[in-house]
């Protein structure tokens, strides 16, 4: 799994399969360089312990749906795209966007700038894009654009490529925007899961590379998923123990290793091509092959699988989700 299913033994955070993280990709609009592509995938349609579908409805309403944007090299946010969603009574539901920056980008944004109000999120195979003024939105059910042979890495990393995502959906949140509004052109990126409850709001999942979120935290899943990429320091020793449990890796090596790992951040930058895991995330980069590679201590190169061949040229650049 990318960061799907990464609650306790593979389940979801607070139980909720809406408020899982699935995948974070950043990259420059192809045909364009003055503008940028996001997507915050979440929700897989089919959980894994056990294998069985997840809810039909997409996103949770009143939870928040964050990409936080650091522009300084602290690992602390200056800019937040906020999401919430709201229900009708006949199940339709509806997405608010709002941008804030400064100080207030840190904590649950919701109270910004309002960029687009009432959007509809998709259901069905068409995809319903909202416009407004420079930015593109779309919000709704797509296919799963991670690759990944799920069942060979329970079955002690013994690897045929069968690609378990090939036929599974995802809920996407798509966002085009002009990379001037990123506020830098070298920055940082994560996005992250907020849950409203009689007691506050709060955080149900975070990250911004995949893999290591449900691969490398250990006994400490709660706190990571909860945490802040300012705080990742921490969680060194947490990923250079099952550094070197799995990778063989000398206590110093892992170490160092994990230090490359942390933060939990994408960075990117606009004007550079994009390519994971230098530089942003594109929907065909293979990620497992580089994280097995460094997981195993270059013991293991790959898993055998390759990019869907459903993505679309344009946007939102996923393709309509499985039947």
């Amino acid at each position: 799994m990318s960061h799907h299913a990464s609650g306790p033994d593979f389940g979801f955070p607070r139980g909720d399969a809406r408020l899982d993280m699935t995948d974070l990709y950043v990259f420059g609009k192809p045909g364009d360089p003055r503008k940028s592509i996001i997507i915050f995938n979440v929700h897989m349609s089919m959980a894994v312990n056990p294998v069985a579908p997840t809810t039909r409805e997409p996103f949770a309403p009143g939870a928040l749906y964050e990409i936080k944007v650091d522009t300084d090299g602290d690992a602390v946010a200056d800019v937040c795209y906020s999401v919430e969603f709201a229900a009708s009574e006949d199940g339709a539901q509806t997405a608010t966007v709002r941008r804030t920056q400064g100080r207030r980008a840190v904590g649950p944004c919701d109270d910004g700038e309002v960029l687009v109000e009432g959007a509809p999120v998709s259901v069905g195979r068409g995809a319903l894009v909202t416009k407004a003024g420079d930015y593109h939105f779309f919000f709704g059910w797509r296919s799963d654009p991670f690759f990944f042979d799920a069942q060979g890495n329970f079955n002690q990393m013994q690897f045929t490529g069968d690609d378990f995502f090939a036929d599974k959906n995802v809920c996407s949140i798509v966002i085009e925007l002009p990379n001037s509004d990123l506020g830098s052109n070298d920055v940082g990126i994560w996005a992250r899961t907020v849950e409203r409850t009689p007691e506050g709001w709060i955080q149900a999942d975070r990250g911004g590379r995949p893999l290591q979120a449900v691969f490398l935290v250990g006994e400490e899943r709660e706190a990571y998923l909860s945490g802040e990429p300012a705080n990742d320091e921490r969680f060194i020793c947490v990923f250079a123990h099952e550094l070197e449990h799995t990778g063989g890796y000398s206590k110093e090596d892992a170490s160092a290793v994990a230090r490359t790992l942390l933060p939990d951040i994408l960075s990117f930058d606009p004007r550079r091509p994009t390519s994971f895991p230098h530089n942003g995330r594109r929907l065909t980069d293979d990620v497992v092959d580089v994280f097995l590679f460094i997981l195993t201590n270059g013991k293991l190169t790959g898993d055998k699988v390759g990019p869907h061949g459903d993505l679309l040229y344009e946007f939102p650049y996923l393709g309509p989700p499985h039947e």
